[in-house]
């Protein structure tokens, strides 16, 4: 089974900050698809909700490596994400490409200057 880390502290899963979103049911909706590990700040709350999604051990043999994905604040969002691991996920099916408009760079990358 696939891995999902789910950022939930100050932003991420807040209504707050991502109003009219069930923050609890995504969590079970992502539960239902992958073990989900849920994590303080990921630091990119500029982007809530973040999720990454981890890489199979085929998957990273592979080649794949953990995508992260933010704005993830539609069920839809959730349905896509269920759709890719079905497929494979990082490293066994390319990221679709609803889900690439979701993609973005992990913060110690942005902060190393690294793509």
């Amino acid at each position: 089974m696939s891995k999902i880390t789910v950022c939930r502290d100050c932003c991420c899963g807040s209504s707050r900050k991502v109003p009219g979103l069930d923050h609890d049911e995504q969590v079970r909706r992502l539960s239902r698809i992958a073990d989900v590990r849920l994590s303080d700040c990921l630091d990119v709350c500029e982007q809530a909700n973040v999720i990454v999604v981890q890489p199979t051990p085929a998957g990273r043999a592979a080649g794949g490596r953990p995508v992260w994905l933010g704005l993830v604040n539609q069920d839809e969002a959730v349905d896509d994400i269920a759709a890719w691991l079905r497929e494979g996920g990082p490293g066994l099916s390319e990221t679709p490409a609803i889900l690439a408009l979701h993609q973005i760079t992990p913060p110690g990358r942005r902060k190393a200057g690294r793509p």
